[in-house]
């Protein structure tokens, strides 16, 4: 028997601007730097900086090797392509901005990085999907949605190789 597909859900423009809104007004502190993953975390993160007036913007590139088999993927250590120095990072609270938080791994693993180069971390998703991750007690510090479903984002959607179709799945 095969697993069905999981459920896809399209986002408009927006949608993107209502789930900031949702953002917004959860932030617990003021952020003195942003990290944004990419790929995922760019879009979001830019419209995050530029709606809190953060100037301070970094990013961060992670992959996790392909490995043969699932289990083992799940283990592989992450290779930092792209990283702040610790001087960009030491004693300041970052707001830390991805896409989606499905496995959690990438954030997981830049928040543990930023930390440890004595930076103050905290993690943002637009959406969270509690029923991938791999961490049973931990979730985003905020999060604008929670999701079981794939979500396209308007900027993933008619671009290049990847091209999606619009008939292919629901609107919100």
């Amino acid at each position: 028997m095969t697993t069905p597909a999981p459920r896809r859900i399209f986002l408009s423009w927006e949608e993107v601007d209502r789930l900031i809104d949702k953002l917004l007004p959860q932030f617990r502190r003021e952020f003195e730097a942003m990290v944004l993953i990419t790929r995922g975390g760019i879009i979001p993160g830019g419209l995050l900086a530029e709606a809190m007036g953060i100037t301070h913007v970094l990013t961060a590139a992670v992959d996790f090797p392909f490995e043969a088999s699932r289990d083992q993927k799940l283990m592989a250590w992450p290779q930092f392509i792209q990283f702040p120095a610790e001087e960009q990072l030491r004693g300041r609270a970052t707001l830390l901005v991805d896409d989606v938080w499905g496995s959690g791994r990438t954030i997981t693993a830049v928040k543990n990085r930023v930390s440890a180069a004595g930076g103050f971390a905290e993690t943002c998703v637009l959406h969270f999907n509690p029923y991938r991750s791999l961490f049973v007690n931990a979730k985003p510090d905020y999060y604008a949605d929670v999701t079981d479903a794939r979500i396209l984002y308007p900027w993933e959607i008619d671009r290049g190789a990847d091209r999606v179709l619009l008939g292919e799945g629901d609107r919100l």
